[in-house]
């Protein structure tokens, strides 16, 4: 699945792209930026690209096995998920 919206949400889950909680697992220069391998709450897992355009997300997976799924909206009650 691939993103560029600003406002866009994960589909699996709902948590907006800009919002956390996200785990970075990788961070890598380009020419242009970098390149962040991401989890969101739910357990997918992204791809961001951040340039002189801003952060997106330009592709995820599905949610990981076993990992319950985040809120259908993010909260401020149950913002940490390990």
């Amino acid at each position: 699945m691939t993103s560029t919206e600003a406002t866009a949400a994960c589909p699996h889950c709902g948590w907006p792209d800009g919002g956390e909680p996200f785990r970075m697992l990788s961070r890598h220069a380009t020419a242009t930026g970098h390149t962040e391998w991401t989890r969101c709450g739910c357990g997918s897992l992204q791809v961001r690209v951040a340039d002189g355009r801003g952060t997106r997300v330009v592709s995820r997976s599905g949610p990981a096995p076993g990992v319950a799924p985040a809120p259908a909206r993010p909260d401020t009650a149950n913002r940490c998920r390990g």
